[in-house]
């Protein structure tokens, strides 16, 4: 349910970043509140159905497709505004699909698990998102351009090491 609510929550997200032609502050609030819902049912998603014992095929599905169309949304959705540098968001989107599409490659070896390293990424653009779509100036836009360069950097690292990971598992079941 909590991932059905994420899927639904994208369409509203960009209803609110969009409102005032993107720069109302009132919709830039209320989308940040709605990205930071949308979040943190994610954390609880994923928490409830392992301590629940209701992880389901759907769910090992449905969840990263929700994850991937929220930021997904909220990067594109910046950069239309200008906000964010396109750049930033192609970067983003290549990493999170390829990884994704290496994952359903590698599914008849074995399943590359979600690093360390992916969930502080993860993490990190989440925060680095969370600040770009608020309204803020000065100082506050420098922090959150900081953590967004910050999560651009873990974004190629991750990405990196799931491609490293990947190749050792295609050459440790080869032997």
């Amino acid at each position: 349910m909590l991932t059905g609510l994420r899927l639904v929550l994208v369409p509203i997200f960009l209803l609110a970043l969009f409102a005032g032609n993107g720069h109302d502050t009132t919709g830039r609030v209320a989308a940040f509140v709605i990205f930071a819902v949308a979040v943190v049912t994610d954390r609880f998603d994923g928490a409830l159905a392992r301590t629940y014992g209701m992880v389901t095929e759907f769910g090992k599905l449905a969840d990263p497709i929700a994850d991937k169309t929220l930021i997904g949304a909220a990067l594109i959705g910046l950069s239309m505004l200008r906000d964010l540098p396109w750049w930033v968001t192609v970067l983003i989107l290549v990493r999170e699909v390829s990884v994704t599409v290496l994952r359903f490659a590698m599914l008849r070896r074995g399943v590359i698990p979600a690093s360390w390293g992916g969930k502080v990424k993860t993490l990190v653009q989440a925060v680095a998102i969370g600040l770009f779509v608020l309204p803020l100036s000065g100082s506050w836009l420098v922090a959150g351009s900081v953590v967004m360069g910050t999560a651009v950097v873990l974004t190629v690292i991750t990405g990196v090491d799931y491609v490293a990971s990947a190749v050792r598992e295609v050459r440790w079941t080869a032997r």
